[in-house]
């Protein structure tokens, strides 16, 4: 049986009337008339008396209309379910601690107006481990450092970042790059820059923020390459060596997601700009 025969059904024995019936529906009055003729031969009952204001509900008009009642609702709940499977109603994020520092809180803040109703969860770490729990399908989407390689990965957006050479201001720098852990895009460049003009003597020191990189930089510890940005913002721009390196300059904060999972909220991801 067609459910909608039977929201036709619901709105006149409510109202009483077929042609307030059809006011409520939106129908003209004639289209009302031959469905709840069409609902009585489905059924094989008269569920309509006429009276002079209207109509009445027979006696099995009113065996139906609390059945008619819990279909109408039953099927009203599963369209808006269905409808709001439309809707992104979790946004699970991957970030790099770099693009962390310089960008998600303005990103969260914003998303957060734009979809109250969207609830934001978020991971940090390494482009390497959050590009695999982006390919494993734990997370929606990732802020990674430089274009992944990968086919089955999109890129939604790109944001340009200006990457420098990090090294203390004053003393002998010693051979060791200071990183985050394994996966660090930026120790990966580093160490084939420096294999292209054959030096492959630098041992890795790895931190877990990267405030302590750069203090440990500051110390004379090693250098390490990150997002002038980064610099900037944790306060080190005039204690520390900046260096230029073609070459590094321009490797790019990508935002991605799987090809086959693509954000619902894709449209929006695409367009965002930051300052």
């Amino acid at each position: 049986m067609d459910s909608n025969l039977l929201k036709v059904f619901v709105a006149v024995a409510q109202k009483q009337s077929i042609s307030l019936g059809a006011l409520e529906l939106g129908f003209a009055q004639s289209n009302v008339t031959s469905r709840i003729k069409q609902l009585e031969k489905n059924i094989g009952h008269k569920l309509f008396h006429r009276v002079p204001k209207g109509v009445k509900l027979t006696l099995e008009g009113e065996k139906l209309y609390p059945l008619a009642i819990e279909v109408v609702k039953k099927m009203e709940n599963i369209i808006f379910e269905m409808k709001s499977l439309q809707e992104q109603s979790l946004l699970r994020i991957g970030s790099t601690e770099s693009n962390a520092a310089i960008r998600l809180s303005s990103f969260l803040v914003e998303t957060h107006k734009k979809f109250p109703n969207m609830q934001l969860e978020l991971i940090t770490g390494t482009t390497e481990y959050i590009t695999n729990l982006l390919l494993e399908y734990k997370i929606d989407i990732a802020f990674v450092s430089g274009r992944p390689k990968d086919d089955s990965i999109e890129i939604l957006n790109e944001f340009s970042e200006k990457i420098v050479l990090l090294e203390p201001k004053i003393g002998k720098v010693p051979d060791v790059i200071l990183t985050f852990k394994k996966g660090c895009t930026y120790n990966e460049y580093l160490h084939n820059h420096y294999s292209k003009d054959g030096i492959c003597t630098h041992k890795n020191f790895e931190f877990g923020s990267l405030e302590t990189i750069l203090s440990c930089v500051e110390a004379g510890m090693g250098r390490a390459l990150l997002p002038l940005k980064v610099v900037e913002k944790l306060g080190f721009k005039d204690t520390l060596k900046i260096i230029e390196i073609e070459k590094l300059s321009n490797i790019p904060t990508a935002l991605i997601c799987k090809k086959n999972n693509p954000p619902k909220v894709l449209k929006y991801l695409s367009n965002l700009t930051f300052n």
